[in-house]
């Protein structure tokens, strides 16, 4: 019998559910989008709240959606999923950003991780691979696809020892933006119109670019674009 001097117990109240990790989703093919999404959505700690078709979009998507996790393509048109994790981690602090891509490239994987993405998943594996990354990076870990750590040791341990490792050479936003211009077969005139800049300033810039880069004409900047994520070969 409960004693009748002391008041009763209060009722035992069970922690309340933590919402799922709500994410925002950006590739420029709608049925890989669905793929993902199916992946995703079928886990009851995962929820895709947002879809975007091009970098440009995800940022606008992030910005306006109160999400957790952006999951980008590299390659997307007007903005790369690497552009637009730059602009992501200033304008959106704390969002985790993973890279999804078809590309098992350390070239790729170097530029996503300097990018500020914590992880890099490949599409081939998403089935396998996506769930885990998710939970990793909102617990602030790290998720590198298997062998991609032995990847990035190797490849950085061969620049050093060639001596093309050169952290220092940072391109500008701006010339950033020109190169994957070039890439993509804008001519001078059409970079200027796009970015509303003069054509001399264009001139400029890829002046800039191929002096900075070490390079001597169009073709070697749009390998160089492909090498370093801005372009799909």
């Amino acid at each position: 019998m409960p004693d009748p001097l002391l008041p009763p117990s209060a009722p035992s109240v069970s922690s309340a559910p933590q919402r799922p990790i709500r994410i925002l989703l950006a590739d420029d093919h709608a049925l890989v989008r669905r793929g993902v999404r199916l992946i995703l959505d079928r886990e009851p700690d995962l929820e895709v709240v947002g879809e975007a078709g091009d970098g440009a979009e995800a940022i606008e998507a992030a910005r306006a959606l109160d999400v957790d996790l952006a999951v980008l393509d590299i390659a997307m048109p007007r903005l790369t999923g690497l552009q637009a994790t730059r602009e992501l981690s200033t304008l959106v602090p704390g969002l985790r950003v993973l890279m999804l891509t078809m590309h098992d490239n350390e070239q790729y994987l170097f530029q996503a991780l300097k990018a500020g993405a914590c992880g890099y998943v490949l599409k081939s594996v998403a089935d396998r691979d996506l769930v885990a990354a998710c939970r990793a990076a909102m617990r602030d870990e790290p998720f590198l696809y298997p062998g991609a750590v032995t990847a990035l040791i190797r490849s950085y341990l061969d620049r050093v020892r060639h001596g093309e490792e050169n952290p220092g050479q940072v391109l500008t936003p701006r010339e950033e933006e020109v190169l994957k211009l070039i890439a993509e077969g804008h001519s001078s005139k059409g970079i200027a119109e796009i970015l509303v800049i003069s054509v001399k300033t264009v001139h400029r810039h890829r002046a800039n670019l191929l002096h900075k880069l070490g390079l001597r004409d169009r073709l070697e900047l749009t390998r160089y674009a492909i090498r370093a994520g801005l372009v799909e070969p």
